[in-house]
C-alpha cells in the first residue's frame, strides 16, 4: 500500500525553521523521534528546499503524537485527495440485522501507508535534532483522509458485514457463525497487506460497541452516553463561539430527537450577523429543553429495506418536522430517524395547504437514500395534499404553481399518501404543540411578488396587490376564506356564500394577503366592478373578455359579471353591426277584386 502527495510542477518549495518546544515537553518529543527513527517511519535529512514546523499532540491514553504543521508548506500547494468519506447513516445502515458487532482499530493508521519516493520531501518536518522525512504517510497532511480511506476501502472490498471510516473497523453477522466468518475474512485481508492493530482498542464479539458517537447493538442505534453527559454538564454559553460548539454537538445527534430544530430557534436566533449577544429566559428554556429531550432520546431501529417504510410529517406555524419508521409485522411504527427543522421568514407566509406540503418535501429530500427505489407511505394530518399528492390521480390543473412542481418531485418516488389525525401523528406533530414565542416577522422581505406579477399583467391596472389584500381584510367572506386557508378549512362548509371557495379549496392558496385559485387572484367584491372596467377598456366582445380574465383572475359569478358588463355598454352595443335589411317581397297580382285588402293605422288622435 502506497500513498503519493500531488504537487504541481514548478511550485515554489516552503522551509520553515523549528519552533521552540515547551522544557515539559522537549524530552517526550525527543524520545517521540527516536521510537519513529528506529521504526523506520522517519529518516534523517541534512538538506531539503521543504520543512515544516511540528505541533506535538498529547493524546488520550497520554503519548505523545507528532504532527507537522503542514498547513503552512505542502498543504497550501497540493492537489487535494477528495475521495469521501462515508456518510455515518450509510455505515450503520450496513450493520442492520447484526447480533454481535468487533470493534478494531488500527496502530498509527496513516503511518501503515508507505509513501512514495516521490513524496517523501514535502513531508519533511524541522525540529530540535534536525531535519526528517518521512517514509509513510504522516498526520497532518490535507489529503491523507481520502488516501486512507481510498485505500482501506479497496482492500476490505467485497467482504461483507464490515465497514470502514477510516482507521475504525466494525464488523458484525446475523449469528455467531457468520460472525466469526465475516471477521476471518477481514484479518486474512488486513494480514495480507501488513496492516496491524491495537489490540487495547480492539473490542470483540459483544453484543453491543461504541462506534463513531453511538451505541450500536441489535435493536438499533442509540447516542453515546459519554457524549450525552458531556451534553448535559455543560454551562450555559457566554458567546458565539461557546454557543457554536454546544450546537455542534448537540445537532450530531438531531437525528434522535423530532423537534430539535424549533426547540434551538430561539438560540439560531443568537447567530444571525445582526444581532447583540444577550441571553435571556427564552434561550435558557431552549437550552435546558435541547438537553432534556437528547436525556429521553428515542433508540432507533436499524433500517432494513425488507421492512414497510412509513413518512409522518407535519408543519406548525414555524416548523417542519418528520419521522422515518418501519412498520412492524404486529402493525406497530419504530423510528429509524428524526428530522428537524425552523421555516424561513418567507415559508411562514405559506398557507396551511402549502406549509404541509413542503413538510413532505423536505422529508423526502432529507431522507432520499432509503425512499428512492422503495414503496414507502405518507402520513400527513392534512387532508386535502391527499388528493394534490395522490399517486394516482394527476395534480389539479388550478394548484398553485409550487404545488404543481413539489408533485413533479414526488412524481420519481413509489409512494402512497394518507390522511392521519394529528393526535396519531406522534413525533411529527410535536413541532404543533412545542410552546415556543412567536417570532416577530421580518418587515424587510421583499414580497413575493406573485400577486403583483399577475395584476400587473393589465397594462394600466387601477388596482394594486396592496389594495386587494387591504380589501381581502376587509371583505366578510373573503377575509374569512383567507384564514381558513392559512389555519385550515371546517370539515364542512359553514355558509352558502362560502360554497365556491369550499368546493376549490384543495386549490386556493394565499400570498402577502391576496387569495389565490391556481395562479388567478380571487378578486374581493369591492374591487370587481373596478377589474371589470380594466378589463373591458378596450371595449373586447364577451368570450375574449372571459378570456383574458380567465388568465389573471376570478371570483364566484365572474362570466355573468362580464357578460352584463358587455350588454349594458353603450358603445359596444351603438358599435355593433346593423342585421341585414330583409329583400323586398312583391305581392303576387290578385286574381278578382276585393280577394286581398290592405289598411295602414293611424292614431290613437287627441
Amino acid at each position: 500500500m502506497e500513498a503519493t502527495i500531488h504537487v504541481p510542477p514548478n511550485v515554489q518549495p516552503r522551509f520553515y525553521k523549528a519552533r521552540p518546544l515547551p522544557y515539559a515537553m522537549k524530552e517526550k518529543v525527543e524520545q517521540e523521534l527516536d521510537r519513529l527513527q528506529k521504526a523506520g517511519v522517519l529518516t534523517p535529512v541534512e538538506f531539503s528546499d521543504w520543512a515544516a514546523p511540528i505541533v506535538p499532540v498529547v493524546k488520550s491514553d497520554g503519548s505523545l503524537r507528532i504532527c507537522g504543521d503542514y498547513s503552512v508548506t505542502v498543504n497550501a500547494v497540493s492537489k487535494l485527495d477528495n475521495y469521501p468519506l462515508p456518510r455515518v447513516e450509510d455505515l450503520f445502515t450496513a450493520m442492520s440485522g447484526g447480533t454481535l458487532f468487533t470493534k478494531l482499530d488500527l496502530t498509527h493508521a496513516y503511518q501503515q501507508l508507505r509513501l512514495s519516493p516521490e513524496s517523501k520531501k514535502y513531508t519533511t518536518i524541522n525540529t530540535s535534532k534536525g531535519l526528517f522525512h518521512y517514509e509513510r504517510l504522516p498526520f497532518g497532511i490535507s489529503s491523507a483522509p481520502g488516501i486512507f480511506q481510498r485505500t482501506i476501502e479497496t482492500l476490505l472490498k467485497d467482504l461483507p458485514g464490515v465497514v470502514a471510516y477510516i482507521d475504525d473497523l466494525l464488523v458484525t453477522g446475523s449469528n455467531k457463525e457468520q460472525h466469526l466468518q465475516n471477521l476471518d475474512r477481514v484479518m486474512t485481508r488486513l494480514e495480507s497487506a501488513g496492516v496491524t492493530l491495537k489490540r487495547s482498542k480492539c473490542v470483540f464479539l459483544t453484543p453491543s460497541v461504541e462506534y463513531l458517537g453511538h451505541v450500536i447493538d441489535k435493536e438499533g442505534l442509540h447516542p453515546s452516553q459519554e457524549k450525552v453527559r458531556a451534553i448535559q454538564e455543560a454551562p450555559e454559553p457566554t458567546n458565539v463561539s461557546e454557543l457554536k460548539s454546544f450546537l455542534g454537538l448537540i445537532n450530531y445527534y438531531s437525528k434522535f430527537m423530532s423537534n430539535l430544530a424549533c426547540i434551538l430557534s430561539p438560540l439560531y436566533r443568537l447567530l444571525h450577523k445582526d444581532s447583540k449577544w444577550s441571553w435571556t429566559k427564552d434561550h435558557t428554556t431552549a437550552f435546558n429543553t435541547a438537553k432534556q429531550q437528547l436525556q429521553s432520546s428515542s433508540v432507533l431501529i436499524h433500517f432494513d429495506p425488507s421492512k414497510e417504510l412509513t413518512l409522518s410529517c407535519d408543519a406548525s406555524s414555524y416548523g417542519l418536522g418528520a419521522v422515518l419508521a418501519h412498520k412492524l409485522e404486529d402493525g406497530s411504527e419504530r423510528p429509524i430517524a428524526f428530522a428537524s427543522r425552523t421555516l424561513s421568514p418567507a415559508e411562514k407566509k405559506y398557507s396551511q395547504v402549502e406549509k404541509e406540503g413542503l413538510a413532505i418535501i423536505f422529508a423526502v429530500k432529507k431522507f432520499h437514500q432509503y425512499l428512492y427505489g422503495h414503496h414507502f407511505i405518507i402520513y400527513s394530518d392534512h387532508q386535502p395534499l391527499k388528493y394534490l399528492f395522490s399517486e394516482s390521480r394527476p395534480v389539479p390543473a388550478m394548484a398553485s404553481s409550487r404545488i404543481q412542481r413539489w408533485a413533479l418531485t414526488l412524481s420519481a418516488y413509489e409512494y402512497s399518501i394518507h390522511y392521519r389525525p394529528g393526535s396519531r401523528l406522534g413525533n411529527a406533530d410535536a413541532l404543533s404543540r412545542l410552546p415556543l414565542t412567536d417570532q416577530p416577522q421580518d418587515k424587510d422581505i421583499p414580497p413575493l411578488g406573485d400577486v403583483n406579477l399577475l395584476v400587473q399583467q393589465l397594462s394600466h391596472c387601477i388596482v394594486s396587490a396592496t389594495q386587494i389584500a387591504q380589501w381581502t381584510d376587509k371583505d366578510s367572506t373573503l377575509s374569512r376564506v383567507h384564514h381558513f386557508i392559512l389555519h385550515g378549512w371546517p370539515d364542512t362548509c359553514p355558509d352558502p356564500a362560502f360554497l365556491p371557495y369550499f368546493r376549490r379549496k384543495e386549490e386556493l392558496s394565499t400570498v402577502d394577503g391576496c387569495v389565490l385559485w391556481g395562479s388567478r387572484v380571487v378578486i374581493p367584491t369591492t374591487a370587481r366592478s373596478l377589474v371589470v372596467q380594466q378589463l373591458h377598456d378596450c371595449h373586447p366582445g364577451i368570450s375574449k373578455m372571459k378570456s383574458l380574465a380567465r388568465s389573471y383572475v376570478w371570483w364566484p359569478g365572474l362570466d355573468e359579471d362580464i357578460t352584463r358588463a358587455v350588454q349594458t355598454c353603450e358603445i359596444c352595443q351603438n358599435s355593433r353591426p346593423s342585421p341585414p335589411s330583409a329583400p323586398l317581397h312583391p305581392w303576387e297580382w290578385p286574381s278578382r277584386p276585393w280577394s286581398r285588402i290592405h289598411i295602414d293605422h293611424a292614431g290613437p288622435f287627441q
